[in-house]
């Protein structure tokens, strides 16, 4: 049988955080798999693995849940995080937020520092947030203010990070990564942004902004564990221009970025990972400046349809539900007869009770593949909801015409000497005055 969505494994790789709670995207129990662990090369991120395909489990079909839908279509059902619910990223969160200077907690006899203070003296923190949860010091300074890396720049970085017992739990001689896309746990995106090239920085994090209440598997982190990073910031340069990159270029990078926003679905940070799948799909629908292949403009496409596909899987999610009808109408003018963008239109509008539509809908789904049973079940919900809805239709309409007889009069209305018809009248009098009439012409002859 033939499923509405095939699924992938998205393991958690090293620069990754657990960050928010993890949700199953076809909600079957967590496995704790083990991925291998890819060392980024200078300039160039690493992609995420894939595994094996898997069929729909069958409580994807509970009739109440509004978002019993297939899967994301390259989201597994494994997973490398430790079971137990993470906190969710919250808006103070943001790399933008106001910076506060405050003394180191052990306590240093300098003043505070402030934003006009030119190098920072050793032991002094710099709180990033402003709730204690993110702090910063700098060990080297580096080249200045002038030097500090932007938003959508690619920056490379030593990292090493420990715990508060000085286990060395990961170290990373070139990782490499775009600012701000959210490729690498909070704290670092966040710190790295306030660093000067070739500065040496030590970063205590919570693990709200690291690995989250799960932890993580590869590299072995324990739950909330509270992290204690050393980040060179190595190299600054400009991302390159998505209209100049090779065919085979764009495809890494979407994939990347579609690959990302995969392990965000996965950890129910549903605003990350579309944010992910719209800097995919940007990657892939720009004009490209450069000759690329028939196969690889075949390649885009699919990952393109990909992108919406699970972007429309988000954003049903966060019940946006017109968006997920235009995500899905976007699929079905590449695929007309995409199973997944049909399901998901389908259910969208069941949703929002537009059932003929959504049966019709679902109809060409169930044509396109007669044995899926979910479709069955589907549609056979569906077309249950109508009738229910007709039902009470009519009975309404009867009970507003019976209402309407009831007041009505039960016999025919009597009529008053003044309801004679006024041309009755008028002919009465015509006679009268033609009589008169004749009586004056017959008595002149006499």
């Amino acid at each position: 049988m033939a499923s509405v969505e095939e699924t992938q494994e998205i393991p958690f790789d090293s620069q990754w955080g657990a960050g928010d709670g993890t949700q199953q995207v076809t909600e079957n129990e967590h496995t704790d798999t083990l991925t291998s662990d890819k060392t980024l090369s200078r300039g160039k991120a690493s992609l995420l693995d894939s595994g094996e395909d898997t069929e729909i489990s069958k409580e994807d079909t509970d009739e109440d849940d509004p978002n019993d839908l297939p899967p994301l279509e390259d989201v597994g059902s494994a997973i490398t995080f430790q079971d137990c619910k993470d906190e969710k990223f919250e808006g103070e969160e943001s790399s933008d937020a106001k910076v506060q200077r405050v003394e180191e907690s052990e306590g240093a006899d300098s003043g505070p520092v402030t934003a006009d203070d030119g190098e920072k003296p050793e032991g002094e923190w710099l709180e990033v947030l402003g709730n204690g949860l993110l702090k910063k010091k700098v060990l080297v300074a580096g080249r200045g203010e002038l030097s500090q890396p932007q938003k959508g720049q690619n920056v490379t970085i030593r990292l090493k990070t420990s715990l508060e017992d000085g286990t060395v739990l990961q170290e990373e001689p070139g990782l490499s990564f775009t600012l701000g896309d959210g490729d690498v746990i909070q704290a670092l995106d966040l710190c790295v942004q306030l660093m000067e090239l070739d500065e040496t920085a030590q970063i205590i994090s919570d693990s709200k902004y690291a690995y989250g209440t799960r932890g993580s598997t590869q590299p072995a982190i324990p739950p909330s564990a509270r992290l204690h990073m050393e980040v060179q910031l190595v190299d600054v340069e400009e991302a390159p221009d998505p209209e100049l990159l090779s065919g085979r270029e764009r495809l890494d990078l979407a994939n990347s970025k579609r690959e990302r926003g995969n392990a965000y679905y996965q950890r129910a940070d549903f605003v990350s990972a579309t944010n992910s799948y719209s800097i995919a799909l940007n990657i892939v629908g720009c004009n490209s400046k450069v000759d690329i292949t028939v196969e690889e403009e075949s390649e885009l496409l699919d990952v393109k349809v990909k992108c919406l596909n699970n972007l429309a899987a988000t954003q049903l999610k966060l019940e946006h539900y017109e968006s997920v009808l235009k995500s899905c109408s976007a699929v079905l003018q590449h695929q007309p007869d995409n199973i997944k963008a049909l399901f998901r239109k389908g259910k969208v509008l069941a949703l929002q009770r537009e059932y003929t539509e959504a049966i019709a809908v679902l109809r060409k789904a169930l044509k396109l593949e007669p044995s899926n049973k979910m479709l069955h079940t589907e549609l056979s919900k569906l077309v249950k909801k109508h009738s229910e809805q007709k039902n009470i239709e009519q009975a309404m309409y009867k009970k507003m015409l019976g209402d309407i007889a009831t007041s009505s009069p039960s016999g025919p209305p009597s009529k008053s000497p003044w309801s004679i018809p006024w041309k009755w009248l008028f002919g009465a009098s015509m006679v009268a005055v033609g009589g008169v009439a004749v009586s004056i012409i017959v008595a002149a002859r006499n």
